[in-house]
């Protein structure tokens, strides 16, 4: 019975996506006459989207995508991009959709739309263990003495500029590569979300997650983030989220990327 239920939903996406062609708007009809999903991302940020040495890619927001793309009866093609170019590359049409890690907050919201938000996080501190004792509070981070490594175009680089004025700012291009510079004492701290500070604590004992319990941000959420330009295709892929998410993918997903 389970197995006949998950085939006349599966049966109901595809009939959704072949049906909606015939009125669809110009994104939605590329994608399905190519049977090609272009998904976006920098590849930079664990535990969500990661380009791996061999060229691939994966992550929590890989597997849910590609959960997405077989409900959908297309193939996915990855389309490099950076946290500074992410925007204007989605809004110029290099890809149909972004994720990687992406906040959801008005300002993105504004300009683009955004699937429903998953994986509840706040901005932490990933720094050194051996001196974690030092940093307690926002003001502990904000000294002349302390050397904050961010990657440019993305909400963290926003937050270190807006509230730690008085620290050392140095600029790396390339995200997945801070946490080292951190551990090998080129750098003090890295602001960055929940899962990502986690992620590297856990897997690297010379690092440690600070502010875990009382983050400095209010609690947000991350999102998949698409154009806003074709209603028809925010529909369907509005559709095939909440799907996969009443069958269950979304949590199997969570509990295999976001311990």
């Amino acid at each position: 019975m389970m197995r006949l239920f998950r085939q006349c939903l599966c049966g109901l996406v595809a009939c959704l996506f072949i049906l909606s062609s015939a009125l669809a708007g110009p994104i939605l009809d590329h994608i399905v006459e190519s049977k090609v999903l272009r998904v976006g991302t920098p590849g930079d940020y664990r535990p969500f989207a990661i380009k791996t040495a061999t060229g691939s890619y994966e992550g929590h927001d890989i597997e849910v995508i590609e959960k997405m793309a077989k409900e959908l009866g297309v193939t996915i093609e990855y389309v490099p991009t950076t946290w500074p170019n992410l925007l204007a590359d989605l809004q110029a049409g290099k890809f149909d959709i972004a994720i990687g890690g992406i906040t959801r907050n008005a300002t993105r919201l504004r300009k683009v739309a955004m699937l429903p938000g998953y994986a509840g996080f706040g901005k932490v501190a990933l720094v050194r263990a051996a001196d974690q004792s030092k940093y307690k509070t926002l003001a502990d981070l904000n000294q002349p003495d302390v050397r904050v490594i961010k990657n440019p175009g993305g909400t963290n680089e926003t937050f270190v500029l807006n509230n730690l004025p008085k620290a050392q700012i140095i600029t790396h291009d390339k995200n997945a590569e801070i946490p080292e510079l951190i551990a090998s004492g080129q750098g003090d701290v890295m602001i960055t979300e929940t899962y990502e500070a986690l992620y590297y604590a856990h897997n690297d004992a010379r690092l440690a997650a600070r502010f875990i319990d009382a983050p400095l941000t209010p609690r947000n959420f991350l999102g998949f983030m698409l154009p806003a330009s074709d209603e028809d295709y925010l529909r369907v892929m509005q559709f095939t989220w909440d799907l996969i998410d009443k069958r269950g993918d979304l949590q199997e997903a969570a509990a295999h990327w976001l311990k």
